[in-house]
């Protein structure tokens, strides 16, 4: 396509030739994403603004495959031309994509953007996949559980979503003795996954909703995630304190700061980018 474009150059000057040459190159140079398609299985609201996307990767193993830890993210990009490819964390944990041959996502659909036209696709349409990149939460430095009784997570939006696949995944919160989420949102109509909440709390998760704009009847935490464990806070023994973070870019860093000033080691704080 790139060859195809460059054949009239030759009635351009010389200087601005060499430009779009140089640019052309550049571009071939760079974009080395192996790109896999892909067929929606299913788009559905999650909540209000966001989507659960689940995306057929069975006919392709190696990108199934590339998925192996909690956090971890790809890029997805349209069957339409000049649109950017978007950035997603992957919701559903790995063992999903093994046995059942699907990765799950949860978008959040902002105006004009690719995740909005993504939320806007049908079963069977069609999309592009890279391979999972990023490590992933790295739960080994926070292991083993008997050394770290004490996790704390926290997550705003969206950004439940890779959480989601930790909890799923498992990090031994049962052997645990105080594992709390902060999951924040602007209300209980903007919170995904309130259906999963008792399967969580079951594997050992303390689940703290905390809302910034709720209804007069929401008897639980207000305001926002990092106030709300301000007031808590509740760490015994910041040696065996391990925290995960995903969302809000200042949420992370307020509650990172809270965290450290109560002497949780930094490198015990855990994000997924």
């Amino acid at each position: 396509m790139i060859l195809s474009k460059l054949k009239p150059l030759h009635h351009l000057s010389h200087h601005f030739r060499c430009r779009a040459l140089g640019v052309s190159a550049a571009a071939v140079r760079h974009d080395t994403t192996v790109w896999n398609p892909t067929r929606l299985i299913e788009v559905c609201p999650a909540a209000e603004s966001l989507f659960r996307i689940t995306i057929d990767v069975s006919q392709s193993p190696e990108l199934a495959a590339s998925y192996t830890t909690a956090g971890q993210y790809l890029q997805l990009r349209l069957q339409e031309p000049h649109i950017r490819p978007t950035l997603l964390a992957i919701s559903s944990p790995p063992s999903v994509a093994a046995s059942k041959g699907v990765f799950e996502f949860l978008v959040k659909s902002i105006a004009g953007s690719t995740a909005e036209l993504l939320c806007g696709l049908q079963k069977g349409d069609v999309v592009e996949l890279s391979a999972a990149m990023g490590k992933g939460f790295a739960i080994d430095q926070i292991s083993p559980p008997e050394k770290y009784q004490t996790v704390l997570i926290f997550a705003t939006g969206s950004g439940i979503s890779p959480i989601r696949s930790l909890i799923e995944t498992g990090f031994s919160a049962d052997k645990r003795t105080d594992v709390r989420l902060y999951y924040g949102a602007r209300n209980l109509n903007r919170m995904a996954y309130q259906e999963r909440f008792k399967e969580w709390e079951s594997s050992g998760v303390d689940i703290v909703p905390v809302l910034s704009h709720p209804d007069d009847s929401w008897k639980g935490e207000r305001g926002f995630v990092q106030t709300a464990f301000a007031r808590a806070k509740r760490i015994l023994s910041p040696r065996s304190t391990g925290a995960v973070l995903c969302g809000h870019k200042q949420m992370a860093e307020e509650v990172t700061c809270i965290l450290v000033s109560d002497g949780v080691a930094r490198e015990k704080i855990l994000k997924n980018i």
